[in-house]
């Protein structure tokens, strides 16, 4: 049974939410007079000793977070043996309520809610920490439209411990990187795959993927494409989430600030980007990508121009429109290739 007063100081008021390892209740902070949220390990994992420990040591882990888009650790301790973290009180709603409200979420929050996300996952991972849990449940809205993650790693084992031994729903599996699921150790490219997920489900109103048994893990069906599934979605937007679902984590985004630079630059979105480099500066696989498509472009230009001089006298020039230009590399790409569509036949 959970006292009402937790370390002479946080009066429990009521419950927030349940998982299969813990629950989260409203408290008051005696001390400082605000609310606060605890999170307590469930009541049938008290008895074993390394999850406890392992709780308490990642709560202080996560307690050297400070940013504007990670949910905030306060304090961390045990009362009766039981232990608990000690956590900011986001005033609002998990994004997984947004979906079941609304279904779907515009283009446009969509980019922005994914760049405050990466915002706070960057700022774990530059601190050694990776989620392992990302999903909707623990994004959170606050009423203001701040985006804060939520649990970094905390009271979460391997994946047979996750969807067995804690009884955690299957859905949560549907997250997952293929190489976690696979028992693979989770990095922060399996973060930004789970977050392509969440991205996928606020487009589509669905997850990428249904995980409904344990059959299930081990072999997944295709991801739908999410143009079948909602009228006209912003081609670059769904380029930037299913490089995120690639099941290679080397062909996803290289980390959480080059994945929100790409969520600033779909040209077909009013962003409101988080600062970037200059153009030159972009990945060398953008570079690389541009090298390859304007060598690609001379091609056509002298296959054209041999096309139309093959009687041995000199050709007149081919009458082709120039590549429209662009204005970060990613908008060439994508001139380059409209271009080469409607040239090179």
């Amino acid at each position: 049974m959970t006292p009402e007063l937790l370390g002479s100081r946080y009066r429990l008021e009521r419950r927030l939410g349940r998982g299969g390892m813990s629950i989260v209740q409203l408290a008051r902070d005696e001390v400082l007079d605000r609310p606060v949220a605890v999170k307590l390990l469930a009541d049938a994992l008290d008895g074993d000793e390394e999850l406890r420990a392992r709780f308490l040591q990642e709560g202080r882990f996560a307690a050297g977070l400070s940013h504007p888009n990670v949910v905030a650790v306060y304090d961390t301790g045990e009362e009766d043996g039981r232990p608990y973290i000690v956590m900011e009180y986001v005033e609002g709603r998990t994004l997984a309520e947004e979906v079941h409200e609304r279904r779907t979420v515009p283009p446009d929050e969509i980019a922005e809610l994914g760049r405050q996300a990466c915002a706070g996952l960057a700022h774990a991972h530059a601190a050694g920490l990776v989620h392992r849990d990302v999903k909707p449940h623990n994004l959170l809205l606050r009423n203001d439209g701040v985006l804060k993650v939520a649990d970094f790693g905390i009271a979460r084992g391997g994946i047979g411990q996750t969807l067995t031994q804690a009884g955690t729903l299957l859905g949560t599996a549907a997250y997952m990187a293929p190489e976690v699921i696979r028992g693979e150790r989770a990095t922060a490219a399996s973060d930004l795959y789970s977050l392509g997920a969440v991205l996928y489900e606020l487009l589509t109103g669905q997850p990428p993927r249904r995980i409904e048994t344990f059959a299930d893990l081990g072999d997944p069906e295709p991801i739908t494409e999410p143009g079948r599934l909602v009228p006209a979605p912003p081609a670059g937007l769904v380029a930037t989430i299913m490089r995120c679902l690639d099941p290679d984590p080397l062909r996803r985004p290289a980390s959480a600030a080059e994945l929100a630079v790409e969520l600033g630059d779909n040209s077909e979105l009013p962003t409101r980007p988080l600062p970037r480099p200059p153009v030159v500066h972009r990945t060398r696989r953008s570079t690389r990508l541009w090298l390859a498509l304007a060598g690609a472009a001379a091609l056509v230009v002298v296959a054209l121009a041999l096309s139309l001089g093959g009687s041995g006298e000199p050709a007149a020039p081919p009458l082709v429109e120039p590549v429209p230009a662009g204005s970060s590399a990613a908008e060439h790409a994508r001139s380059l290739s409209a271009w080469l569509r409607d040239n090179a036949g």
